[in-house]
């Protein structure tokens, strides 16, 4: 027996890095094979003799395996032998999965115990790379249970083996028709798939990536049967089996099968050949080809790799900048260049930066944007790479991204951002807390955003588009490049495992700060993109937002799981509705507005006895907002190691919760991104304020479509700064224009052909009111009229200016987008409707940038430092 005690600071327990496993400060990428089961012998034991599990370890070293996977514990002579040859075991726990165990109390003791005895016979052994507290359990058996019994189940075995190993990894090998099984507490996740076809596997794995979130995902089993198959195919299909998991960035595999014995349910099983070598050990065409595949993984090396350019943009960065270079320093890829611009640091960040081997361009500061562009500019590779100076990539981060690049066709491609582990309990809270970088997802690939802090973008699709907007000059550039991207036709893509870390803001003043800058860019963002936000001014993302912090809605609704007819679907997972309007509305920073009217009118009831009605919404619109902050820190997985420091981050986390929306509110507040702003034309005649429809007409002598004609006239409302809406499928109406959060105007557009490509243009707009500010107004003019009855005269005239300012809100938005779209429709034809639009029109606002790259200043100043010996290309 062998234990860390005997063999000292050579043993390095497996520990999870991220989206990895570590073993010492290397990355373990599992490559392995499973190993039985086999007939027992006379003593029951179900693993060949000694000499026999030598000889094949001895085989499956000399083959580049470097892991085995048993399915019931194994004896110590085998983990001794596995020690020996460099093999890692993850140990099976085997128990009854197959048959009802949750009926009987005793059953589920026994469980609990045989569990905890296998632990015990592998506790401390060097080999050991994990423990498995199940192996798919039958998807009926989950179905007649529930999966919330099962899944408490599973997490009381895996508090079962921690209570005797508490650094030992636990994980479940979960299977596809199970997927919907939320396992949170796992160190890892595990899965068994078996899916023939290469594409359907890529896709597959982004959706069990994006189910994994930030822990490590591993492939359990894979394989084919070579008796129906052939020995070619099976080689074939195993060697893109292997390539697409390393590529797609799981942290490893095992193959099944070691052999083509077999033994299972008191039988030989004869009738399938899963093993990489047969019954009498002698090799298939299938060990040669995996040996090879685990030797180029986690990438092929003789793949050709594009450059890429990794641009670092700081403002007074010294405090994490190093931290940020050292890791560059580390990156594993043959050809790329790291340029550092440093937007006017006052304080030592150029003299950090320029002892290191990179680029370095020292400018005036201009802001994040024109660093960028600076940078962009700077750039020679074909890829350029993004990545914030209190952030630090992953080894592999190029990797993972360059074979994004080269197997999709997309612009852009991001990647997670994970908190480093001894940040400290503060920026622990701020990670799982709200408005943090995130990504946005409308598929498991494709993204709608990708963070500033770890993102990449083709060089020729940036200079397309005119580069990042001078306008945003610390945040918001981000999001602004992705839509101006995507506006173009193409599409941005996410990389689970082209991972950075990401230090947080390790204060709550700082945080806070944080965010109001974030409401800042909020603001900026709308006046640009007002389509993209509704009338309160809050923006809706298309896609699901992934990541760590984000506050739950309040939803009483179950989760809905597809079973297939009779829980017959191979593919069983969670239908998740989208949460209702009700349940979003306290997610909104607006809903303190009303939290804080209904306390205003509380308090006003002190003055007129009548309006203490108004006391319960506030206590219940502020109940709302902490039981949802609280229930949302709940599920973030701390890793404290008491119970009383994990309520420390719970409570921390959640008065994060509370206060993020109050700190957007305020930024928004502060640069116009309110409620009641005014979009459109400020001239409007005093006709427009009464009326409620218009009609106008236009004579062309040249035919055009009427998707072209709508599209000239919607072009030509964005320029104005209205917030534009296109009619849908069911919609009787062709655009919306709203001037202010009080009502909008509904255009529809009618063509009469009158021959030689002759048109009369029909168009006509009608008013619409506002349901809310339609409440609003009825609320106030109701409590006007009561207060006057009662003679509470002052209570009545603050309430009847209020209703005179909603009155005069509505008459004045009305005008203004009635003024939008007669302009509009009296514009000149566009001499190309049709052709993509340029850059500058793409980027048409209220700045109206002809061009958004920033030109170079001749006071730059590049620091020319000696080459390095391991990465010559990064000068």
């Amino acid at each position: 027996m062998m234990d860390c005690d005997e063999i000292g600071k050579d043993c390095f327990r497996p520990k999870v890095d991220g989206k990895f496993i570590t073993i010492g400060r290397e990355k373990f990428y599992i490559k392995g094979v499973t190993y039985g089961t086999f007939q027992p012998d006379e003593q029951g034991s179900q693993f060949p003799s000694p000499t026999g599990v030598e000889n094949d370890f001895l085989l499956m070293a000399r083959h580049g395996i470097n892991a085995v996977r048993t399915y019931t514990v194994p004896p110590r002579y085998l983990l001794d032998l596995a020690y020996t040859y460099g093999l890692k075991v993850m140990v099976g726990l085997p128990w009854e999965q197959h048959i009802a165990f949750l009926d009987e109390a005793q059953r589920v003791k026994d469980i609990i115990h045989r569990v905890q005895q296998g632990v015990n016979a592998c506790n401390g052994h060097p080999a050991v790379l994990c423990y498995t507290i199940g192996n798919e359990i039958p998807a009926q058996i989950v179905r007649w249970y529930g999966p919330e019994r099962i899944e408490q189940f599973l997490h009381q075995l895996y508090q079962a083996v921690k209570a005797v190993d508490p650094e030992g990894l636990v994980t479940y090998v979960n299977y596809p028709t199970t997927e919907y099984l939320a396992l949170p507490f796992l160190d890892f996740d595990c899965f068994n798939v078996y899916l023939e076809t290469e594409e359907k596997l890529s896709v597959y794995l982004s959706r069990l990536h994006n189910l994994t979130g930030d822990r490590p995902l591993v492939l359990a089993e894979i394989g084919l049967d070579s008796m129906r198959n052939g020995e070619e195919k099976q080689a074939e299909v195993l060697d893109w089996q292997i390539r697409t998991i390393f590529g797609k960035g799981c942290a490893g595999t095992f193959v099944f099968a070691w052999t083509d014995e077999w033994w299972r349910g008191g039988f030989e099983i004869e009738d399938w050949d899963f093993g990489l070598v047969n019954r009498q050990r002698q090799p298939k065409k299938a060990l040669h080809t995996v040996t090879k595949a685990f030797a180029d993984a986690p990438f092929a090396t003789k793949t050709k790799l594009p450059k890429i350019s990794v641009v670092v943009c700081s403002y007074n960065g010294a405090a994490t900048i190093r931290d940020c270079l050292n890791g560059l320093m580390q990156v594993d890829y043959p050809d790329f260049e790291v340029i550092v611009v440093s937007d006017g640091s006052t304080d030592q960040t150029d003299e950090i930066a320029s002892k290191y081997p990179f680029r370095l361009i020292s400018t005036p500061n201009r802001g994040l944007s024109n660093a960028r562009n600076t940078g962009m500019q700077a750039a020679t590779g074909d890829i350029v790479a993004y990545l914030d100076d209190d952030a630090y990539p992953d080894p592999h981060w190029l990797r993972y991204l360059a074979y994004s690049y080269l197997t999709t066709n997309h612009a852009g491609i991001g990647g997670p951002n994970l908190l480093p582990e001894h940040d400290g309990p503060i920026a622990t809270s701020v990670f799982h807390a709200p408005g943090g970088p995130v990504h946005v997802l409308t598929t498991d690939e494709i993204a709608e955003h990708i963070p500033g802090c770890n993102m990449s973008f083709r060089r020729d699709v940036l200079l397309e588009i005119g580069g990042f907007d001078p306008v945003y000059r610390a945040a918001g550039d981000d999001v602004d490049v992705c839509w101006r991207v995507q506006q173009k036709g193409y599409t941005i893509g996410f990389h689970p495992s082209a991972t950075v870390w990401h230090h947080r803001r390790n204060s709550l003043k700082a945080y806070w700060k944080q965010q109001k800058g974030y409401g800042r860019a909020e603001a900026l963002l709308e006046k640009k993109w007002p389509e993209k936000y509704n009338t309160l001014g809050h923006l809706s993302w298309g896609g699901r937002i992934y990541g760590n912090g984000v506050t739950q809605p309040l939803e009483l609704r179950r989760r809905k799981i597809f079973h297939g007819i009779w829980g017959s679907a191979p593919f069983q997972s969670v239908y998740q509705p989208a949460p209702s309007l009700v349940a979003c509305l306290p997610l909104m920073p607006e809903w303190y507005l009303l939290t804080g009217v209904l306390g205003l009118l509380s308090v006003l009831g002190l003055v007129w006895a009548p309006l203490l009605w108004a006391l319960p919404g506030f206590v219940a619109t502020l109940a709302i907002v902490l039981i949802q902050a609280g229930v949302s820190a709940a599920k973030a997985p701390y890793k404290a190691p008491t119970s009383g420091q994990q309520g420390r981050f719970w409570l921390l986390t959640t008065w994060l919760h509370v206060i993020q929306p109050l700190a957007r509110l305020y930024g928004r507040f502060a640069y116009g991104l309110t409620p009641w702003r005014k979009r459109g034309p400020a001239r409007y005649h005093w006709r427009h304020l009464f009326a409620r429809t218009f009609h106008a007409t236009r004579w062309s002598e040249t035919w055009r479509a009427q998707e072209d004609w709508l599209a000239d006239i919607e072009r030509h409302l964005r320029s104005t700064d209205v917030r534009v809406r296109s009619g849908g499928e069911f919609d009787a109406w062709d655009l919306q224009v709203s001037g202010s959060f009080f009502s909008s105007v509904r255009g529809l557009l009618t063509i009469e052909e009158h021959g030689a490509g002759k048109q009369l243009l029909r168009f006509r707009c009608r008013a619409s009111y506002s349901l809310l500010s339609s409440v609003l107004f009825v609320s106030t003019l109701a409590l006007t009229m009561l207060a006057v009855w009662y003679q509470a005269y002052g209570i009545g005239v603050l309430f009847g200016v209020l209703s005179i300012m909603l009155m005069v809100g509505f008459f004045t938005g009305t005008a203004r987008a009635m003024v939008a779209f007669t302009d509009a429709f009296q514009q000149p034809v566009a001499v190309s409707p049709v052709v993509a639009e340029t850059p500058a029109e793409v980027t048409a606002g209220p700045e109206k940038e002809t061009a958004l790259v920033a030109l170079s200043y001749p006071d730059e100043n590049p620091v020319t430092v000696r080459p390095h010996k391991v990465t010559p290309s990064v000068v």
